[in-house]
């Protein structure tokens, strides 16, 4: 089994850090969004092709100096071809049948029973559905008992849905769906190529474990505490002479003496913060400094950001090297 993962999204929502860090390496409780996807998928899967695009050379570049935890290679594109674009662009040498995912849902789906929950139904395809309370944000799918998709029903209001289950960014396809992608221009898998591919069988399976798409500031950090909750974040313990409430992932060279903390806080490589400071529900990457008597509060702060005593940062996205 191969498995085809998009990662060609410029993520837009995550400016101005994305300008200079690609989304699916942004660090979430101990180690980046993409390999909490790969872990994911490392058991059933022998290899991850990585449709990549917006900043491919640095993602390349990363996965050479941080061994993933699956045989993983990238095909770029050269310009933006779309989910489905993405797909076919990078798809050619794909197994029958291939996982599909994307890069920046983070979640909890037992793959090998979702691959033979697919080989049991015969259709076409098969995709991970989670609940929702709130559809109006989402597709919708229309499922009849035997959980096969009759229709997507877009952005509906909960009252009128006709069910709360939606896409979860994970599914299973026949290889022979990538002849239905045309060559040469962008495409959208969900809108241009799925609702033909419903006569065919498409499935629904139904994953009642955690799910997030980590596209915003407020869903990123949701997603951290999802994970740590999960077990699946760092050793989850204070940095050494510090106080407060963890979990606490730390990483090397961690310097936090005098220091307070509440949960769900990523610290990366070489981080100090000063005595008196404060840091919770926050992300601060490799080389943050957090000055004596500050406060960072449901943030992400880009490598090598400096925040100046006594300053507050609160729901803000850095970039990198910034100063608070």
């Amino acid at each position: 089994m191969k498995a085809l993962v998009l990662v060609g999204g410029f993520g837009t929502r995550l400016r101005p850090l994305t300008y200079d860090v690609p989304k699916q390496l942004i660090p979430l409780a101990g180690r980046p969004m993409l390999y909490h996807v790969l872990d994911l998928v490392a058991g059933p899967v022998e290899e991850v092709v990585l449709a990549s695009g917006y900043k491919s050379d640095v993602v390349e570049s990363f996965l050479a100096s941080h061994p993933p935890p699956v045989k993983t290679r990238c095909v770029a594109e050269a310009e933006p071809l779309g989910t489905g674009g993405g797909l076919k662009n990078a798809g050619g040498e794909l197994s029958d049948p291939f996982l599909f995912l994307n890069s920046d849902v983070i979640c909890e789906v037992p793959v090998s029973e979702l691959i033979a929950f697919h080989a049991a139904k015969g259709g076409v395809g098969t995709m991970t559905l989670t609940e929702v309370a709130d559809t109006r944000p989402y597709g919708v799918v229309a499922l009849r008992e035997d959980d096969r998709i009759d229709r997507f029903v877009e952005k509906p209001a909960p009252e009128v849905a006709p069910s709360h289950w939606i896409n979860a960014g994970m599914s299973v396809w026949r290889k022979s769906v990538l002849e239905r992608i045309p060559v040469g221009r962008p495409v959208s898998w969900e809108q241009e190529i799925i609702p033909g591919l419903l006569a065919e069988g498409i499935y629904g399976f139904r994953s009642t474990g955690f799910w997030e798409d980590a596209g915003t500031p407020e869903r990123l950090l949701h997603a951290q505490r999802l994970l740590f909750d999960g077990g699946r974040g760092g050793k989850g313990g204070l940095p050494k002479g510090s106080r407060g409430q963890g979990p606490v992932a730390v990483g090397v060279g961690v310097e936090a003496h005098g220091a307070t903390f509440g949960p769900y806080v990523h610290l990366g490589d070489g981080v100090h913060v000063a005595a008196g400071a404060h840091v919770a529900n926050s992300i601060l990457m490799e080389g943050v400094v957090v000055g004596e008597a500050a406060s960072v509060i449901d943030s992400v702060l880009g490598p090598r950001t400096t925040v100046a005593p006594g300053a507050t940062v609160h729901r803000q996205v850095l970039g990198v090297a910034a100063h608070v």
